[in-house]
């Protein structure tokens, strides 16, 4: 059946259109995923900037516990010193009366001592 003017031209037509509706499709999936591209490049700079904070946030704590703790072992520090000084001082001031009161056995201890250092020293 050969086919006639009016029938090619209701095909081309319908190609036409065809065509012209592939065409507005083709182009709204194009502003689609530029639009999802635009939405997705939004959320991950948010995210980024968030997780830029949380990591600040975490620096500045970490460091004030730090500091904390830097302030704790200095303030032990100090009250150890300061007891292992007052029994310095105790231990002198029993020292001072034990050989104001035996003067001789304070003596005689002392090169007691001295002798077995050097003994031990000589081997």
């Amino acid at each position: 059946m050969p086919s006639t003017n009016g029938e090619t031209a209701l095909k081309d037509l319908a190609d036409k259109a065809n065509y012209e509706r592939l065409q507005k499709d083709v182009h709204a999936v194009k502003n689609d995923i530029a639009a999802l591209t635009e939405q997705i490049t939004d959320a991950l700079n948010a995210f980024a900037g968030q997780a830029g904070k949380q990591a600040r946030s975490g620096y500045r704590q970490a460091r004030e516990n730090m500091d904390q703790t830097f302030d704790d072992m200095s303030e032990r520090g100090g009250a150890m010193l300061g007891a292992a000084q007052d029994a310095a001082n105790s231990l002198e001031e029993r020292l001072e009366d034990v050989i104001s009161q035996r003067p001789l056995a304070t003596v005689g201890l002392a090169l007691g001592l001295g002798f077995l250092i050097g003994v031990t020293w000589k081997r």
